[in-house]
């Protein structure tokens, strides 16, 4: 995963209640401090393994109610805000299993495994939003899955040439096979016909993911109500930039530009004064698909 992979973690955000900022930003820190062990410095392999080993026994010293022997300032705040906030701790242990597969899984077999990938990956996050909000329901936690999921696998499409040169590739194998994409082109950055039609595969796949969780953002209280509305129209946003530049992601990394950021802000708004998505939802395949 890419060092920006929590960046848009929204920390700060000003429709965020005061009391959840501090929280949030526990959070934050420890999403980015398991970003740092996987993918930052020049610790070997086995090193990031046992950093992460390390985490994992700070995380049991939570749950036990006893010092942490690592990370002490970081794991005494996040004792406090699990206490204070009732908050599970597996989607802390699901953070350290993906990060953990991250240093030694460099491609996926199909979607099946990518998504469980994801599953621990991303989905976590919202799993504690909504906890933290009072609103994890199965139905909110199932569609907040869709939602976290379909960003990584955004973020995932934005990133192909960044991280092929990290060694990984996050496009299923099977995908590529089944549409005659090779390694050595996506080493050597080129959009032909047999590139397009997989990255039109994927987006499709993405997109109706997206939509599916949508409904999440008209359920949940209205100053998160209005993110998470953006959250999901920035998400389908730059699934159009990605089509726009007709599946090129090897000459520049696809970006929201100015007038993006428009045609967002008004879907944003429609959809939340509406209460209706406004885009139509397309089915999803099966996940071997």
């Amino acid at each position: 995963m890419e060092p920006d992979h929590y960046d848009d973690f929204p920390v700060a955000s000003l429709l965020l209640p005061k009391a959840l900022r501090a929280p949030v930003g526990v959070i934050y820190h420890v999403a980015r401090t398991l970003d740092d062990i996987a993918d930052e410095g020049d610790w070997s392999r086995e090193e990031r393994h046992q950093r992460l080993a390390d985490f994992r026994d700070g995380l049991d010293a939570v749950a036990e109610g006893r010092a942490a022997p690592v990370h002490p300032t970081l794991f005494a705040k996040l004792a406090d805000v699990v206490r204070r906030c009732r908050l599970p701790l597996q989607p802390f242990y699901d953070l350290v299993s993906a990060f953990d597969q991250d240093i030694d899984t460099t491609r996926y077999a199909d979607r099946l495994e990518l998504m469980d990938f994801c599953r621990r990956s991303a989905n976590p996050v919202g799993h504690l939003m909504l906890h933290l909000i009072d609103e994890a329901t199965p139905a909110n936690l199932a569609d907040s899955d869709a939602i976290c999921t379909a960003l990584q696998l955004i973020t995932f499409l934005q990133d192909v040439p960044a991280d092929w040169r990290r060694g990984r590739i996050y496009l299923p194998r099977a995908d590529r096979e089944r549409l005659n994409v090779t390694e050595a082109q996506i080493a050597a950055g080129v959009v032909d016909d047999a590139w397009r039609a997989l990255m039109r595969h994927e987006i499709a796949h993405v997109r109706a993911l997206m939509l599916s969780g949508a409904p999440l953002a008209l359920r949940v209280p209205e100053r998160f109500s209005l993110e998470l509305c953006s959250v999901v129209h920035g998400g389908l946003r730059m699934l159009d930039v990605i089509e726009r530049a007709d599946y090129d992601v090897f000459r520049a990394r696809p970006a929201l530009r100015v007038s993006d950021w428009t045609v967002v802000l008004m879907r944003t708004a429609a959809m939340w004064l509406s209460r209706r998505i406004g885009v139509r939802t397309p089915s999803i395949k099966s996940n071997n698909a």
